[in-house]
């Protein structure tokens, strides 16, 4: 033990239990006083009233709406036609507008977020393309594709429901209608604008829409269309900020009002379409696709709706000609999507779900035949696994439909409907393969999407002022819902996956704005998600989290919740106070880095001046003698060679107890009251770990302990620990058991970025490195020119002409 932990009399405590004052009289300064500067650092202190907004009756101080919340409900009736050689939409649609607000509104505004794609957009003339020294082949593509064509939004007319022209004003991405008159509480304005809109080509240009041709050599030549942000939508008014009129930049989604939806979408007659709601006309469809329909809503595995057959045979037919109107009603949902082709496959499969409004959810997929066998085996089956995870943690999901689209968009969510990416990958000859990260990639990105319809489809937060509440909450519950799904799935969310991160310099708090964080993915996904992780798996635990975020997601369904309302609920449901965790992981850049210094064995000095200095004897002989002295053996010193110059002092030392220090310790003993007595047999082993905070993020600290007996335990001190020294702290801990050694965080739970300050004894960290390579060698022209030579060849000219 001694060669491990350190151990330490203390003869100041045990100076204390032998009858010292309890308390000593500070000495008082003559002279004047001079401030000293302080370094202590308050991690626990209070956001209410310092940084968090106060609360209103509109949002209340429990983190709930309050009793006078409202906000405002936006209804469209719209009919749209895709002009599939122009790759063109035209629409028609008739808003009506509830100002439910208590204020009076003179104007609104609405979205034109396809204004981004204008020549001379705030989003493409603040547009980044990295670094200065490449320039790739994509970013060519698209400056090409802009020289020739433009998107946004076009052929815009506003009239009122008297059939008027109404004034109105664009201002980027944004549009102003100004209202003949001021809209009052409880009043509705109708208006209708028509539009035209030209897609982009989502493979060259980018975006959350567009459409996809496949027109090699191989391919069928026929197109995906997915509609997204394609017709104007009214920005939000709310109780706490007004009109949320940011510009879009590409970044920050997109933040709307709730409303009814009813959709006419006129495509080409052998297209199938897959669109937020349900379809109102289902005798588009032949009687067999009804039939499948139908019994897909209780099968056991996905039912193809339209088969691979089928829409092999709308690709390969030249008949093309006529159109054909799909209806789809939509009721309280944000947003409104579509897609749209000849190339879908459909198949589907009911989902039970406790639910006297939709007992069963219809998962569905929709994917060209290029999207086989990977869409055909996980798809629907993942749709349907999402709405099972994400209803034990948030709500029942609201809608009847849950829809994952392939097309040119990686990933990207509406409600009732989200379009996604992966697909096999197709060698020379034709033949398809996947790699195992394909596969959880797909597996993964339906989940995230479908997971989107809840976190802020539903639960409507503020996606371009607070990203992360959406993606951060999100990909929380993706990770819990991919690893319910396999316990080895490649998530990310494991507190270690964070910490290149968090130690790096290109960093931004959490609750930044959209389009001012640097590392986007970092910063509004896997940080944030990370952080819930460790508030539900360490910190509160599981029942008390869970509890809490389930309400968090019941208070604000269907309405608009700011960073503070989660904060406030989650701590008002589960009695924690989490200002620390708040403060540390989304307001800061500090990571965590806790070290644990040192180890002492605390002891009590004995009362006895015979076992005191024994003890005393031991420590000086334990310490290493003068090296002087070990080289000076054999030479006889004046002292051994002269008895006449020894004394007393020589027949004693120093741990020569004298009678005084005997009759001050029978005194001291005799006056010692009982609890003294009782405390000077205590025996347990005292030990005293020192930690300090060297990440700057205040955490729990979680502390293996090893014991002498084989046996090992983990306690776990709380963040509070850190309330009074968010730098350095002293923790004991009492134990019958000796102390071989010590380590923080064992389980890698909190995300320690220096696990080599974690153990004490320090242990040395095994490493595997490579053999070093052969360092680089020179240009050589013949050898990469092809050229061949002989042993003959290379000799001097000279010598070859001899």
């Amino acid at each position: 033990m001694m060669t491990t932990i350190r151990r330490v009399l203390l003869a100041g405590l045990a100076f204390s239990l032998l009858g010292a004052p309890a308390h000593a009289h500070a000495q008082v300064s003559q002279g004047p006083v001079q401030q000293t500067v302080g370094t202590f650092d308050d991690k626990f202190r209070q956001f209410e009233g310092e940084d968090w907004p106060t609360p209103t009756e509109y949002r209340n101080a429990s983190g709930a709406p309050g009793h006078r919340y409202w906000q405002q409900q936006v209804d469209y009736d719209i009919d749209v036609s895709l002009d599939e050689a122009r790759r063109t939409l035209t629409g028609v649609e008739t808003i009506t507008y509830a100002n439910n607000s208590p204020d009076r509104l003179g104007y609104l505004w609405l979205l034109l977020d396809q204004q981004n794609y204008r020549r001379a957009s705030l989003a493409e003339r603040s547009r980044t393309v990295g670094d200065n020294t490449t320039l790739s082949v994509n970013e060519v593509l698209r400056v090409q594709r802009f020289q020739e064509w433009e998107g946004g939004f076009n052929d815009l007319k506003i009239t009122g429901s008297d059939g008027r022209d109404l004034p109105f004003t664009v201002t980027d991405s944004l549009l102003r209608i100004d209202l003949p008159q001021t809209l009052g509480t409880g009043e509705t304005f109708a208006f209708t604008i028509a539009f035209t809109l030209p897609l982009p080509e989502t493979n060259v240009v980018g975006g959350r829409s567009g459409y996809e041709c496949f027109t090699k050599e191989w391919e069928d030549g026929n197109c995906i269309f997915l509609a997204a942000q394609w017709f104007p939508r009214l920005a939000v008014y709310s109780d706490y900020e007004g009109w949320h009129n940011a510009q879009f930049l590409g970044s920050g989604e997109f933040t709307l009002e709730f409303g009814d939806y009813d959709v006419s979408i006129t495509v080409p007659a052998d297209h199938q379409v897959s669109a937020t709601g349900a379809l109102q006309n289902p005798d588009i469809l032949t009687a067999a696709q009804r039939e499948r329909l139908d019994r897909s809503r209780t099968a056991e595995e996905p039912v193809y709706i339209v088969t691979p057959a089928e829409a092999a045979a709308a690709e390969a037919s030249p008949a093309r000609s006529g159109t054909r109107t799909w209806t789809f009603a939509a009721e309280n949902v944000r947003d409104f999507a579509f897609a749209s082709s000849r190339k879908f496959i459909w198949d589907a499969m009911g989902v039970e779900q406790d639910s006297a409004e939709h007992p069963v959810v219809m998962a569905m997929s929709f994917y060209p035949k290029e999207a086989r066998p990977l869409w055909d085996a996980w798809s629907t089956k993942a749709v349907a696994h999402t709405l099972d995870v994400y209803n034990q943690f948030s709500i029942t999901y609201p809608y009847p439909t849950a829809q994952s689209v392939n097309g040119p968009v990686g990933g990207m969510e509406y409600p009732m409907i989200t379009f996604n990416g992966p697909r096999p990958l197709r060698g020379d000859d034709g033949s398809l393969t996947y790699t195992e990260r394909t596969k959880a990639g797909l597996i993964g990105v339906i989940i995230h999407e479908v997971g989107h319809t809840y976190f802020p489809m539903i639960i409507n937060s503020d996606e371009r002022q607070w990203t992360w509440m959406d993606e951060g909450l999100n990909s929380f519950l993706q990770y819990q819902a991919e690893k319910l799904w396999d316990a080895d799935f490649p998530a990310r969310g494991e507190p270690r996956q964070i910490v290149e991160y968090m130690i790096s310099e290109n960093q931004v708090p959490v609750m930044t704005q959209s389009d001012s964080i640097l590392q986007f993915g970092n910063n509004a996904y896997a940080k944030p998600s990370t952080a819930l992780n460790i508030l539900r798996e360490t910190i509160m635990g599981r029942e008390l989290f869970d509890r809490a975020f389930r309400e968090y997601a019941e208070r604000w369904a269907f309405k608009r919740p700011t960073p503070y309302d989660f904060f406030r609920t989650m701590e008002e449901s589960s009695g924690m106070d989490l200002d620390w965790f708040w403060r540390g992981w989304f307001y800061s850049t500090d990571h965590v880095d806790i070290s644990l210094d040192t180890v002492i064995a605390v002891a009590l000095e004995p009362t006895d001046p015979e076992a005191r200095a024994r003890l005393a004897r031991q420590r000086f002989e334990d310490e290493p003698v003068s090296r002087t002295v070990v080289n000076n053996r054999g030479i006889e010193t004046v002292a051994e060679a002269d008895p006449n110059v020894r004394d007393y002092y020589d027949e004693t030392d120093q741990f020569t107890v004298t009678a005084s220090q005997r009759r001050a310790a029978a005194t001291a003993q005799t006056a010692a009251d009982a609890d003294r007595r009782q405390a000077q047999t205590f025996e347990d082993n005292v030990y005293r770990f020192t930690f300090s905070n060297r990440g700057g993020l205040v955490m729990p600290v979680i502390l293996k302990l090893n014991w002498s007996d084989g046996s090992d335990e983990i306690v776990r001190i709380p963040a509070e620990v850190w309330r009074r020294n968010s730098q350095r702290v002293t923790w004991q801990h009492v134990s019958s058991r000796t102390l071989v050694s010590a380590e923080v965080d064992p389980l890698w739970e909190t995300g320690d970025a220096n696990r080599a300050n974690n153990a004490f004894p320090q242990s040395i960290t095994p490493s595997l490195v490579p053999l070093a390579p052969a360092g680089p060698s020179g240009p050589n022209r013949m050898r990469d020119d092809d050229r061949r030579v002989t042993p003959d060849s290379l000799r001097p000219r000279a010598a070859a002409s001899q």
